[in-house]
């Protein structure tokens, strides 16, 4: 059994090569120049736009109060999907929409971070949702997807329960099937901002902006402070996009004290247990007429959720309470089967918050749409969506600032309808073939093994041969970090090096799994933070 190094590995002193500048560097970076486009929020919407801002030539800047998809971004159900319950309302086009973007995420933008998954929709007795009904949806979801994951079909409970010991088969009548896709969200939202400092953004996170600047009544740039040493510095840029999800009208207000509310929030906890058996499918139980409850093969975990009610706090406090996890079990079990719901094998929970547009209604049957507006001082603020969408959204903003009154920036950029429609991220390669090499080309001084080289594939494609290279010049990053988890040393160093991480939070809970598994323990917490702190500005 692999153990933790009882100190920290050598390499850790220096950054590797090519690793990304220093704190100091960047601040010094943003402070000199003028910016065309300026995004506060390091989420996946605002990470998006600055992608395809700078894909389209504008120099483009983006800061973040905490870390990259630190927030809701890293809080979701970690599905790429077509949106099965949008049907029920109608939402024909827009699940089409969906589609589209999910094939092209898994086949040409991500194929190394998206997976396919396959969904069990059980029908019991007394449901809401009778089997013709589900039966006909998910033919329908199907035939959206041009059929490209199978033909959506209704199973008997006894095929059903052969390919997953997990339903309950008291009371099954039925089952749908369906297809669609996963990620491990926090590292496409990596990968996203990795791809657009490739295009030319400069970005930095732990860095809170804490007023704006103002010429002649228009918005110039923003104050910002670091919060790691307290260093302030401002940035300038001819227009200001605020993406900072919950807190979009905090900053509004920062711009017109009088700004009216534009959102509502929604709360989504999520639960994670330890898998005592294979699952070869997802589930995906009606609890009533608009919610599902998910039970999620992940990271081989297995992931339950989501609860939705409205949430009028404190963005930053948003957490799992004890109430949220007695439902998410108590909903799962109506179709998971008791010996898999032991709270013993819970190892997190965690919650996030939806961005609504505002109006009547409660939030379980409000549309998940992007609300973009524009302030009295010409600050642009964008909200909402879906994560399957990213892209879609970050393109739908680009032509909304090419079309700014006056030309402001359509001068300097090229139109979206020039711009190449689907630029892969970082790393992008076959997972398999990739930990095939993994395993075949190492040298004896730098062994990883299987269960590591999987997940290296599958986190990071082609890019874990850089990981790779860092095992070999240093064998002890090859040990894992924790004896119970895939995750080794060297994936902390590339953290540190290559992916802004700059606290124990941002390695354990976002470019690994190991707060999710619940094997962040004080020790490796401990280790981690030696490690980053080796690391010059």
């Amino acid at each position: 059994m692999n153990t933790i190094p009882q100190s920290v590995p050598s390499l850790g002193a220096r950054p590797t090569a090519g690793a990304n500048p220093g704190r100091a560097e960047t601040r010094d970076v943003l402070a000199r120049a003028t910016y065309d486009l300026l995004v506060v929020g390091g989420g996946i919407l605002g990470t998006s736009v600055a992608w395809h801002a700078a894909q389209s030539g504008l120099r483009v800047a983006m800061v973040d109060a905490g870390d990259f998809a630190g927030a809701t971004s890293s809080a979701s159900s970690k599905l790429v999907h077509g949106g099965l319950r949008y049907l029920q309302t109608g939402s024909v086009k827009l699940v089409a929409e969906n589609h589209h973007e999910r094939r092209v995420l898994a086949r040409d933008v991500a194929p190394h971070l998206v997976n396919p998954l396959t969904f069990y929709l059980p029908v019991y007795e007394g449901g809401p949702h009778g089997a013709a009904k589900l039966g006909a949806g998910v033919f329908a979801y199907s035939a959206l997807s041009a059929f490209g994951d199978g033909v959506g079909r209704v199973v008997s409970p006894a095929r059903a329960a052969a390919d997953n010991p997990g339903l309950r088969t008291e009371g099954l009548k039925a089952v749908a099937v369906y297809g669609d896709h996963q990620m491990n969200d926090s590292r496409v939202a990596l990968m996203t901002v990795r791809a657009a400092v490739a295009a030319g953004a400069v970005v930095l996170n732990h860095a809170e902006v804490r007023g704006l600047r103002f010429a002649r009544g228009r918005v110039t740039g923003a104050e910002v402070r670091d919060r790691l040493d307290g260093t302030e510095f401002g940035v300038d840029a001819r227009l200001v996009l605020n993406a900072t999800g919950p807190w979009v009208d905090h900053l509004r207000r920062m711009e017109d004290a009088a700004a009216a509310p534009s959102i509502r929030l929604s709360k989504g906890a999520h639960v994670v247990l330890k898998r005592s058996a294979p699952w070869r499918a997802a589930m995906a139980t009606p609890i009533d007429k608009y919610r599902i409850t998910f039970a999620l093969p992940w990271e081989d975990m297995l992931l339950l959720g989501t609860t939705d009610e409205r949430y009028e706090g404190d963005p930053g406090e948003v957490a799992a309470t004890e109430a949220d996890i007695e439902q998410i079990l108590s909903e799962a079990a109506v179709s998971v089967r008791e010996e898999h719901l032991s709270r013993d094998a819970l190892t997190y929970a965690f919650a996030g918050l939806r961005v609504l547009p505002g109006g009547p209604g409660g939030v379980e049957s409000a549309k998940r749409e992007t609300v973009v507006t524009e302030g009295r001082g010409g600050m642009l603020s964008v909200a909402g969506g879906k994560w399957t969408t990213y892209r879609h959204i970050g393109r739908t903003v680009l032509n909304r600032l090419a079309k700014l009154p006056g030309g402001v920036l359509a001068e300097d950029m090229q139109p979206v309808s020039r711009l190449p429609r689907r630029v892969p991220l970082p790393g992008v390669a076959n997972p398999d073939a990739v930990a095939h090499r993994l395993l075949v080309d190492r040298d004896p001084g730098g062994r990883i093994d299987p269960l590591t080289a999987r997940h290296l594939a599958t986190h990071y494609g082609a890019l874990a041969f850089d990981i790779a290279r860092l095992v070999a010049r240093d064998p002890a990053l090859g040990e894992r970090m924790h004896p119970d988890g895939p995750e080794i040393w060297a994936q902390a160093v590339y953290a540190r090096d290559h992916e802004w991480a700059t606290s124990a939070d941002d390695v354990l809970r976002r470019r690994t799994t190991l707060t999710v598994r619940g094997l962040d323990t004080p020790q490796v917490r401990a280790r981690v933070e030696d490690l980053l702190a080796q690391r010059p500005d």
